[in-house]
């Protein structure tokens, strides 16, 4: 029994107490290490990338592969709109890869294991101390190695989804900009010019022997020639068209297609088409004429409320005695200190307007005097308008121009021409082939001795210094008193030159193929206007103006040097003899350009409506005819009953 207690102990000590012994120590061993530590090795095990150095971490050998992870390729939600397109881009992705696998197992080749057969329990122990010893080391450089590989991975991914929203907002970008050109290069009324063009096509296809050999086909395409003329009526504009239009445009898409399948003989159809293209331009060519023929004959024609205006003002102005047809005021006619302005006119409501215009802006109305000159047929109508609406305090004065008996054939060539036969012929010729091309020079107003009167006013104002010449289709929106105070520097017209247009120059007035006016005229000398004109009669009569001007019209009997009207005989006159004044005290074209600059008709002192649409004809600019209108009171009873309407 004693041996055998003495056998357990020696047992005991030997085999048993080692084995408790390095048991406690691999325990204390374990225990020292941090919590920390204890976290960062179960989480660094399972990190390890493929290319890692492993540990020994047990005592069998270790097989020579080692296990891979299948790739598993994991895309953002911006991702799917874009695949890898570059390599740098297929790199960050493997790296990302890379750094997100997981560890398998960790082995490691045989040639690592150590030859030696230790101590099982040496073995065990060593091997425990050098895993603690690599986990620890390993575990500082895996984390922080992690760290930059996951920063690296997110900056990737960011760089990923940035690219990949910028191709994104390029790509809604280049959409949105092709809508927006696609939206501007879009035809306006694109179906009526489509259905204007398949009936000229249709027609060219009907005229066509293939066409005439088919009379299937023929029956056809005469049918659909029909609806598209039924469906282009009225229609000038895609809105226009019946709610049918698309299914007859479709239609008779397919009837041309069958044409084009029929037709096998393309010069027939060059020759016909050069044919129609000619046809069309000559039509354009007299269309052109007979509306340039029409605007004149509306410009020159009176509206029916502008003729019964000054048939009820004569019926009224002979209704009263001598004493009530005089107008006051009339001692300061001939005063030169006074403001005077010439206005030679036979429309009535267009004369009232320039005054009314003037007279409110003026400063001083009762020093401004009106001088107006008209004939024999408006002279009653004229004096009864401005009896019944007074111009405030101004001062008015009408004349008859069968008053001046100094104006005569004999003294004035122009009156002399005016009544020749072949004057008279030009103006009222019936044979419209054998007319001037220009149908401008041919306006009747040119043979009235009003449009000439402008050439005599020192004769008409014998006792003035300095007269305003103003026309009847002029508005007055500022006051003109400054005009009299400007020094003209000796020349005898103040204008503004109107040569900020090429064709404004005298070129365009004057016959520069004759030698009479090439060698004493500049071609591209600066015209100016007629309309507001600021006269110096001293020095008109210094001069001797008018007596330059019957030289120059007498050397133009034949119209050699220029065509009718006043203005090119009047840059004759006054050739280097006129002052130009600033743009702002005239601006004209508001009868007949629809563009003239906003802000220059708002500070301009004077509009003038130069051109065929005048305001008080109905082809006037509608835009512009309320400045000439608010000097109109349509509440009169004259205006009433003539129905003169704004």
């Amino acid at each position: 029994m004693m041996v055998r207690n003495v056998v357990m102990l020696m047992l005991f000590v030997t085999v048993i107490a080692p084995i408790i012994l390095y048991t406690d120590r691999l325990a204390s061993i374990h225990t020292s290490s941090s919590s920390s530590s204890r976290d960062e090795f179960a989480q660094d095990v399972t990190a390890f990338p493929f290319n890692a150095q492993t540990g020994r971490l047990n005592l069998l050998p270790q097989e020579l592969s080692t296990l891979k992870e299948p790739i598993g390729v994991v895309y953002s939600d911006n991702s799917t709109t874009s695949l890898p397109e570059t390599k740098e881009s297929e790199a960050s992705t493997n790296h990302s890869h890379q750094v997100s696998a997981r560890v398998l197992s960790t082995t490691t080749n045989e040639q690592d294991l150590s030859p030696k057969k230790d101590n099982p329990i040496v073995q065990v122990t060593q091997t425990l101390e050098q895993g603690n010893q690599l986990l620890a080391d390993s575990g500082a450089k895996t984390a922080t190695s992690e760290q930059n590989t996951n920063n690296a991975s997110q900056n990737t991914l960011d760089q990923q989804s940035t690219q990949t929203s910028i191709k994104v907002d390029q790509r809604k970008s280049v959409k949105t900009l092709s809508e927006k050109n696609n939206h501007e290069t879009t035809i306006p009324d694109g179906r009526v010019r489509h259905l204007k063009d398949q009936l000229i096509r249709a027609k060219v296809y009907l005229s066509l022997p293939a066409t005439r050999n088919n009379p299937h086909f023929t029956r056809e395409i005469r049918l659909r020639i029909k609806e598209v003329q039924r469906a282009l009526v009225d229609a000038s504009k895609d809105s226009d068209l019946p709610r049918n239009a698309n299914d007859k445009l479709k239609a008779m898409e397919q009837t041309l297609a069958k044409g084009k399948q029929i037709q096998d003989d393309c010069a027939a159809m060059v020759k016909k088409l050069r044919a129609m293209l000619h046809s069309m331009g000559e039509q354009l060519r007299v269309h052109k004429k007979q509306t340039m023929f029409l605007t004149q004959l509306t410009a020159k024609t009176v509206p029916k409320g502008l003729h019964c205006l000054p048939l009820r003002l004569t019926t009224e102005y002979y209704s009263l005695n001598s004493s009530q047809r005089n107008f006051p005021n009339q001692e300061r006619l001939e005063d030169p200190l006074l403001y005077h302005y010439a206005l030679f006119s036979d429309n009535v409501l267009a004369a009232a307007v320039v005054v009314n215009s003037t007279v409110t802006h003026a400063k001083d109305p009762a020093n401004h005097v009106f001088h107006i000159v008209t004939d024999r047929l408006n002279y009653a109508a004229m004096r009864m308008w401005f009896l019944v609406n007074p111009p405030g305090k101004a001062t008015i004065q009408v004349q008859n121009i069968e008053e001046f008996t100094w104006l005569n054939s004999s003294y004035s060539p122009v009156l002399k021409q005016l009544g020749s036969a072949s004057m008279i012929d030009y103006y009222f010729r019936t044979h419209r082939s054998n007319s001037d091309s220009n149908l401008k020079f041919r306006n009747p107003k040119y043979l009235s001795i009003l449009n000439h009167l402008r050439f005599y006013l020192p004769e008409i104002f014998p006792k003035l210094n300095k007269v305003l010449f103003l026309d009847d289709d002029i508005v007055v929106q500022k006051d003109l008193t400054g005009l009299w105070s400007l020094d003209l520097k000796g020349n005898v017209n103040g204008a503004v030159e109107t040569c900020g247009e090429s064709f404004h120059r005298f070129d365009r007035y004057l016959n520069f193929s004759n030698p009479l006016i090439s060698k004493n005229f500049d071609p591209h000398a600066c015209g100016w206007a007629y309309g507001m004109n600021v006269f110096d009669l001293e020095q008109w009569k210094k001069q001797n103006i008018t007596e330059v001007y019957h030289r120059w019209q007498k050397l133009n009997h034949y119209r050699q040097l220029w065509k009718l009207g006043t203005l090119p005989p009047g840059l004759i006159t006054f050739w280097k003899r006129t002052y130009p004044l600033d743009r702002s005290w005239h601006v004209l074209g508001l009868g007949y350009n629809p563009s003239v600059n906003q802000k220059e008709i708002d500070r301009a002192a004077v509009i003038h409506y130069n051109g065929n649409m005048k305001p008080w004809l109905e082809i006037g600019i509608p835009k512009y005819r309320n400045y000439w209108a608010k000097y109109v009171d349509y509440d009169h009873m004259y205006m009433r009953e003539c129905n003169i309407n704004p």
